[in-house]
């Protein structure tokens, strides 16, 4: 029956704690530092920023960037986000982070497989994501870009148009101002004319019929009078 990988550490470990592989857990550390000491050299392998060879239709959808990134398939399956799994299951999240590392390292060594594939892996999703996302930084900036002139511009219609109301509005104000100024004026001579008519008739009568005062507004006719 295969073996699930958490079987290895187990069985590993058992074997450590007997005495029996003290070589094999000291080669183990051997890689792992091995490993650590080449990160730089995987990462200056891997494409500083992967081409996109198809169009992503759902930007959260993290493996739909991948496979636009044609990020290879990681071998023996052991791509970094399996070992993260790995390394979030129960059979181990709980224990020391030195026995999570030896316990992954033990599965990947059975399944022939070099911990500088998944670092390199790891390394090419970073930098898949990191170049979508100056893709995306991009294509935001190029609308904010676009909506603030289209903006600039509905802003000069509404100067343009707000300009040109207040001019209406203040022309209007105007005339009221000079139809008044003449209607006042017209209003003092008409009074003197009045006053002029009635010291004229004044001599005459003893009650004086003309009125010299200004008139008070007439009250609007109303609709059953105006029928009538």
């Amino acid at each position: 029956m295969t073996k699930k990988w958490y079987n290895y550490f187990v069985s590993v470990d058992d074997a450590n704690s007997a005495g029996t592989s003290s070589s094999s857990v000291s080669g183990r550390g051997a890689s792992s530092t091995n490993a650590a000491q080449s990160v730089a050299e995987i990462a200056s392998s891997v494409a500083a920023e992967p081409t996109f060879t198809t169009p992503v239709s759902d930007p959260n959808s993290f493996e739909e960037i991948y496979r636009a990134a044609e990020i290879p398939a990681a071998p023996q399956g052991y791509s970094i986000l399996k070992v993260a799994q790995m390394l979030e299951s129960e059979h181990i999240r709980n224990l020391p982070s030195d026995v999570k590392k030896s316990s992954v390292l033990v599965a990947l060594d059975a399944a022939a497989t070099d911990i500088k594939d998944v670092i390199q892996d790891a390394v090419r999703r970073d930098r898949a994501l990191d170049t979508y996302e100056r893709v995306q930084q991009r294509s935001v900036e190029e609308l904010e870009s676009r909506k603030t002139k289209e903006n600039g511009q509905i802003q000069g219609e509404i100067d343009k148009y707000l300009t040109e109301q207040r001019a209406k509005m203040q022309s209007n104000s105007d005339e009221v101002a000079r139809e008044k100024e003449r209607f006042s004026g017209w209003r003092l001579k008409k009074q003197q004319e009045e006053k002029k008519i009635a010291d004229a008739v004044g001599y005459f009568v003893s009650e004086n019929p003309i009125t010299t005062g200004a008139v008070s507004a007439q009250p609007p006719v109303s609709k059953t009078a105006q029928r009538s």
